[in-house]
């Protein structure tokens, strides 16, 4: 198992690699500098908004479908059938609530055109999300791989010619961005809904009340846990926009959504590593093999990259400010620092997070998240008059760090793992070689991104040393050796 999870998580590494970064770098920054700060965090808030109400668009289904399919290959005739007529009628209730708080909450027309088209987008992201869940479930992890790039491939297709092609001979607005991306979601689901149709041997739809009532029945806990966890992830800049006055509120989310994109582009890459691993963790739990060396091996990876990136970025935020964006750099700096840190958390949560999933720990989950939106929200309403878009980044920092800390307890808890004290002070050992390593390459009189560079290696050639990445033992799984 630990040679699938290496070859498939390569492949799924190197597509997202070679195409989200142009994306968020190359088409998400330019749009945000040609419309500016405030017309984007205007857009960045609506968007946020339409997260929140995820959870009456899947209400658990696809984590449910993932785990479920992965150990019982044969429902996936019969579950899909009942799912996605399913699927449909949440979405249905999803765009009415989405739009009745919109209006209630005192948005004008604009913004209610805006949030009916951001809310088009986000049925069509959790239905492609849905069908990637049945291929990833049979454990189709190429295919999966190519169809989780595809819409941003096709974004950044129609984004080139908006923003290059000189086609329109217009200035480039917001609407286009928000409409290029509708019609990649569309041709993506579309694509993605023939390769799940074809395995599952697809014949018509089954209006089945009974087995609504089973599949909410059995997906609600991790219907919670998606709202929860949703709510403390995607709060912060709707809380900006709505506790700060107009103009402020819009800039100062704005600058928040400036150094939130870095983090999201970092973080793409570890929810790569859940992707894979929740199938995983499943087939393992449900034949009672050993889990330990797969945790190990993937906490550890994905644990020497957030150590590495998060602290090397924290020591040149404003350099990466400066490189990405023409304004409030200083402002958007100072957000950065601390949001980057977050990663850390994040991270091992993909590992921890994912391994209580897939044993079916969803109460305990759900207590975690529970906690972690409180104390979130509670911080944002405190900080956010005094700090702004700082405060949000320091709540943010803190909320991650305490739910990432009480999942690690808990699968400790559950699963009882012995980790060797050699192990533990390497971990140790890296941490801090790699603060020291990036704080005196700072003040080296070098191009900042030849320290920059310096630094990553440094911390990879420190890992190596270490024991804690060893390529000769991953080869020898590649190979099947």
């Amino acid at each position: 198992m630990q040679r699938k999870f290496l070859t498939n998580l390569t492949l799924l590494l190197f597509l997202n690699l070679l195409v989200k970064p142009f994306w968020i770098f190359g088409i998400d920054r330019t749009v945000q500098n040609l419309v500016g700060s405030g017309e984007y965090g205007w857009y960045s808030s609506l968007l946020n908004f339409t997260f929140l109400f995820n959870i009456l668009l899947d209400f658990g289904i696809t984590n449910f479908n993932n785990k479920n399919i992965a150990q019982n290959n044969h429902l996936l005739n019969k579950h899909f059938s009942g799912i996605v007529i399913f699927k449909f009628l949440l979405a249905l209730l999803y765009i009415i609530v989405t739009m009745s708080v919109g209006f209630i909450w005192g948005y004008d027309s604009r913004q209610m055109f805006f949030l009916l088209i951001l809310g088009f987008n986000q049925i069509l992201i959790s239905l492609i999300l849905y069908l990637r869940s049945n291929i990833s479930g049979l454990l189709h992890f190429k295919t999966d791989s190519l169809i989780s790039v595809l819409d941003r491939l096709l974004m950044i297709l129609i984004c080139s010619v908006l923003l290059w092609g000189g086609m329109s001979g217009k200035t480039f607005r917001i609407e286009w961005f928000v409409y290029a991306q509708t019609a990649a979601y569309v041709i993506t689901a579309l694509i993605a809904m023939i390769i799940v149709m074809k395995k599952a041997a697809f014949r018509r739809l089954q209006w089945n009340m009974a087995f609504f009532a089973l599949i909410i029945k059995q997906s609600y806990p991790f219907a919670v846990l998606v709202l929860l966890m949703t709510f403390y992830n995607r709060i912060d800049s709707v809380m900006l926009e709505r506790i700060l006055p107009d103009a402020e509120g819009d800039l100062q989310a704005g600058i928040y959504a400036s150094a939130y994109r870095l983090l999201d582009a970092i973080n793409m890459i570890a929810y790569l590593f859940s992707v894979i691993l929740l199938p995983m963790f499943a087939k393992l739990i449900k034949d009672k093999l050993p889990l330990e060396g797969l945790v190990k091996l993937a906490f550890t990876m994905i644990f020497a990259f957030a150590i590495t990136v998060s602290v090397a970025l924290c020591f040149f935020t404003t350099e990466f400010m400066e490189l990405l964006y023409v304004k409030h750099i200083a402002d958007s700096a100072a957000v950065f620092r601390f949001l980057i840190l977050g990663f850390i958390p994040i991270a091992t949560t993909y590992i921890f997070g994912t391994l209580l999933t897939a044993n079916g720990n969803l109460k305990w989950l759900n207590i975690i998240a529970f906690s972690g939106m409180v104390l979130n929200i509670s911080l944002n309403y405190f900080l956010i008059p005094t700090y702004m878009a700082v405060g949000s980044a320091y709540a943010s920092l803190i909320t991650q760090f305490f739910t990432a800390i009480l999942q690690f307890v808990m699968v400790q808890r559950i699963f009882r793992f012995k980790p060797e004290l050699s192990y533990l002070f390497s971990l140790l050992a890296f941490v801090c070689f790699v603060i020291l390593l990036n704080w005196f390459m700072k003040g080296v009189d070098l191009d900042w991104k030849v320290s920059f560079i310096i630094s990553l290696l440094a911390a990879l050639v420190a890992s190596i040393a270490l024991r804690l990445i060893n390529f000769r033992s991953m080869l020898a799984l590649l190979r099947n050796n």
